[in-house]
């Protein structure tokens, strides 16, 4: 790669991109909620929430010290973050943490990226965190997964124009938005029926001795202020 090439990636990547247009906005919407709402898309399109819920704990794993051994995608769109260290402590209660508020969590970091119009910078991020997450995974269906995640965000990235790349983005910053609040309602469904007792809330509640469910109401704080906060941002408000 010469010079001039990678003056040219950096500036498109360091650059800031057109806004699209409000029915653009208003389309990818739609097409999240599609995707999120009805039961049937929702049981496939939870996959790629599962991975920025495992991804949340795994980084925030590394970012405290801990050491990360492996992270497992399975097809019924559970999955499991293994990690070393003390069984206690700060680092291990914001690991435990990290998986219901990742999605949402990155969807708003998303959303403030578009709002500065920093379209590439957020394909381009994606596709490191997604390529770094895939060295973590330890079995078929979790490499699968990625790969092909992955590979979406490069095929966009490379062979499309601005204008898809645009929609791209605003599809998937709405996915994460929506598909963040739909997860915690389900826990907190399936621990009203008594199951789920292994439930990252119930682990944080072990941790630390506070009641499973203040631990479920950071979950749904957390992912319904960044709904609001995020969609304000892609609006335009």
């Amino acid at each position: 790669m010469d010079s001039t090439t990678a003056t040219s990636l950096w500036d498109e990547l360091a650059g800031t991109q057109p806004e699209p247009g409000l029915w653009v906005v208003i389309a990818t919407l739609v097409a999240a909620l599609a995707v999120t709402v009805p039961r049937g898309p929702w049981r496939l399109s939870r996959n790629a929430i599962t991975i920025a819920h495992e991804g949340g704990h795994g980084l925030v794993a590394l970012l405290t010290g801990r050491t990360l051994t492996g992270i497992r995608l399975h097809s019924d769109t559970s999955g499991l973050t293994v990690s070393r260290g003390k069984p206690y402590g700060l680092g291990m209660i914001l690991t435990a943490a990290a998986g219901y508020t990742a999605p949402p969590l990155l969807g708003l970091g998303g959303a403030a990226l578009l709002g500065a119009g920093r379209i590439t910078l957020l394909l381009w991020l994606a596709t490191a965190l997604l390529l770094a997450m895939l060295v973590m995974i330890r079995n078929a269906y979790g490499a699968l997964t990625v790969v092909l995640t992955g590979g979406l965000f490069v095929l966009v990235s490379w062979l499309t124009g601005p204008e898809v790349q645009a929609a791209f983005a605003y599809a998937v910053v709405w996915f994460l938005l929506l598909g963040g609040v739909r997860p915690a309602f389900e826990l907190q469904s399936k621990r009203a029926r008594g199951g789920a007792g292994d439930s990252d809330a119930d682990q944080l509640s072990r941790l630390t001795h506070a009641p499973a469910g203040v631990w479920l109401f950071l979950f749904h704080a957390v992912s319904l202020c960044s709904l609001i906060g995020g969609g304000r941002w892609l609006l335009g408000l």
